[in-house]
């Protein structure tokens, strides 16, 4: 039997992995990405979306980081998939990341799959897809990136770097990198490194995609087929991660799936398992499977206190950077308690945080949910920390 070749769909997301909608930085041979594993990268691309308006002074900047299989299309709609941003709730004129007071950047992480460097994009040295020729990235690599594209953008400090989960990570990561840089700091659900619990899920998926036949040691994309079996395994035992036992009893309990009994069969009897595979089937086109390896891989690496001697407060040492934390009460993935960690490592070295526990039964995935508490926290954060900038409202 042959193997399933691309779908519309997939192809739609390569070419917007080599020619995307967004707006690009290049960055040529003459400015190399130095990367922590010893190496450099180059050239290399970086898709990014930008909101609202850049004041003259250039002081209202704010950067939003992604998750894991986030994009740049954070309050935009997205090209591949049609629909609205991941963050349109709270990006845009009024709402907490208010697009008439502040200039918004979100870029795609190198290695990621939307138009950023990453394994589908073209090796100039080959001509063929990067695929596992991409040297491992790490997050502090996606901030360096980033920080070049603020260079070329023309900004000297931003006003606020937020983001969530993997998103989070980068947040701390700029705090700590470029602390000069960031005026204030929102890391929401994240921790200052990847637990061991959650190394294992990200095994667990990337020998899942490893295993898939048509994965084919990584070269999938010039055989015309997608390791769509492996990838959709991978999710599903993610998003598992992303939800919370309450959550998952009130939405499903044991209801079954369109049927009035039991089928004795390994079909989807329960809701939760047609919820699954359909998480996991409408993941494989939009998402490159080696992008998934990296990425997983990035966060699994993240330890920000390892160049300090495992000492957390020394990594923030330097910073003057004001900081909120926000958790969620039912996040098993990043708990409350990570959060707490850094908010103690803060407090030792002397700076400026505030923390926030909103109380949900939405698990990890409420920062990307309808949470009036987590929206009034952002609101209130950014307008405290605006006043203490000088941002005025509506100045521009």
């Amino acid at each position: 039997m042959n193997a399933p070749s691309m779908t519309e769909v997939a192809s739609l997301s390569l070419r917007e992995a080599r020619q995307p909608s967004s707006k690009v930085a290049h960055f040529g041979a003459d400015q190399p990405l130095t990367l922590d594993a010893g190496q450099m990268l180059s050239p290399f691309d970086i898709a990014y979306e930008t909101w609202g308006q850049l004041n003259a002074d250039k002081s209202n900047a704010i950067y939003v980081c992604h998750a894991l299989t986030g994009d740049q299309y954070a309050a935009s709609r997205n090209p591949v998939t049609g629909k609205p941003g991941w963050w349109s709730s709270l990006i845009g004129p009024g709402k907490p990341i208010d697009t008439d007071r502040y200039f918004v950047v979100c870029s795609n992480v190198i290695g990621s799959c939307m138009g950023s460097t990453g394994p589908a994009s073209i090796d100039p040295s080959t001509g063929l897809p990067y695929a596992l020729d991409l040297p491992v990235l790490t997050i502090a690599d996606m901030v360096r990136a980033q920080a070049m594209l603020i260079d070329r953008l023309g900004i000297d400090q931003l006003f606020a770097v937020i983001g969530g989960s993997m998103g989070g990570m980068q947040c701390l990561q700029w705090t700590v990198a470029y602390p000069e840089r960031v005026f204030c700091a929102l890391p929401i659900a994240t921790g200052a490194r990847h637990s061991s619990q959650n190394i294992a899920f990200h095994e667990v998926g990337r020998q899942a995609v490893m295993a898939d036949p048509d994965w084919q040691s990584g070269r999938y994309i010039e055989g015309g087929v997608l390791p769509h079996k492996g990838l959709a395994v991978a999710r599903m035992a993610a998003h598992v991660t992303y939800l919370s036992e309450a959550a998952l009893q009130r939405k499903f309990g044991r209801n079954l799936q369109d049927r009035d009994s039991l089928g004795f069969g390994f079909e989807a009897d329960f809701q939760i398992e047609s919820y699954l595979r359909h998480q996991g089937t409408s993941f494989v086109d939009r998402f490159d499977a080696n992008a998934y390896l990296y990425l997983t891989r990035a966060m699994d690496y993240f330890d920000i206190a390892a160049d300090y001697g495992g000492r957390l407060a020394d990594a923030f040492a330097r910073t003057r950077t004001r900081f909120c934390l926000v958790s969620f009460s039912s996040d098993w993935l990043f708990p409350t308690e990570e959060s707490r960690a850094v908010v103690h490592a803060l407090n030792a070295a002397a700076a400026s945080v505030s923390f926030v526990e909103v109380e949900t039964d939405k698990g990890h995935d409420a920062f990307l949910l309808d949470e009036p508490v987590f929206y009034a926290a952002v609101d209130g954060f950014l307008s405290s920390a605006a006043r203490a900038r000088g941002l005025r409202q509506g100045q521009l």
